[in-house]
């Protein structure tokens, strides 16, 4: 039996102020690391290019967080790897849990994801500013009720994911609430999910969420409406579902991989 392959991908925007320390903390703990730049303008690109540690992969233009995450899945399962780890490179997440987290995908458990409020766990810089963690308390409390889920934290970017368990989930959400459309569909398919508690770092409490999300109520209601999207389609196959995400990926333009 071969050994289990892992990659750890960081979704990327607008980086440079955190890039390059928590990429050195991330390759002392991975395996394989894959960056990707979503259109990226500032330093980032030009941070990246000076590494010779990571893989890269660039959209053109920026097309949000969902569309790099849906990039990072589709690189992990083109290339064989066994368990994908998915981090944030805002400084939020504690690189030394990596392995952690991807071993708990090693039995029968499909996602692992971290919470930052599973237990009273120490928390690092700012506290969370009080609108995100209502907004997150709700829509967590919303999601477990429609789905059947038992999660206290819908939104939490560092998750370990059997990388099989990913084929059969059909994600279009590109922006930040791509992980709303992510729990629906991994309940509609069954997978086993379990929470890892992590700690809760906040480093810039005034971090955008581009143009009008930026306002509370309004964030809410997009998320409640990605939720009912999603719920809405499930039981419907999108006619490309059956062809390869991944296929055409760089003649596309869409994404441009180089080597790291």
């Amino acid at each position: 039996m071969r050994p289990c392959r892992m990659l750890t991908a960081l979704p990327v925007y607008n980086e440079q102020a955190h890039l390059e320390r928590v990429l050195d903390q991330v390759v002392s703990q991975a395996d394989d690391v894959l960056v990707v730049d979503d259109g990226s303008t500032d330093d980032t690109a030009k941070l990246l290019a000076q590494r010779d540690d990571i893989r890269v992969i660039t959209h053109y233009p920026n097309r949000g967080y969902g569309a790099a995450l849906r990039t990072a899945f589709c690189y992990a399962k083109t290339h064989d790897y066994d368990v994908l780890v998915t981090i944030d490179c805002d400084g939020q997440h504690e690189p030394q849990r990596i392995r952690e987290l991807a071993a708990r995908c090693a039995g029968d458990i499909d996602i692992v994801s971290g919470s930052r409020y599973l237990s009273a766990s120490e928390s690092g810089g700012l506290a969370a500013p009080e609108d995100r963690k209502a907004i997150n308390q709700t829509i967590t409390g919303e999601i477990n009720q429609r789905l059947g889920l038992s999660l206290t934290d819908a939104f939490c970017g560092f998750k370990a994911y059997r990388v099989a368990a990913l084929s059969p989930l059909q994600l279009r959400e590109d922006g930040y609430a791509m992980p709303l459309e992510l729990w629906v569909q991994a309940a509609h398919h069954g997978l086993k999910i379990e929470e890892a508690a992590v700690p809760l770092i906040y480093l810039d409490e005034k971090r955008s969420f581009g143009g009008e999300l930026d306002d509370a109520e309004r964030r809410l209601r997009h998320y409640r409406d990605v939720i009912d999207r999603a719920l809405a389609r499930v039981n419907v196959r999108h006619p490309a579902a059956d062809v390869d995400p991944c296929a055409g990926l760089v003649a596309s333009g869409v994404a441009v991989p180089t080597a790291g």
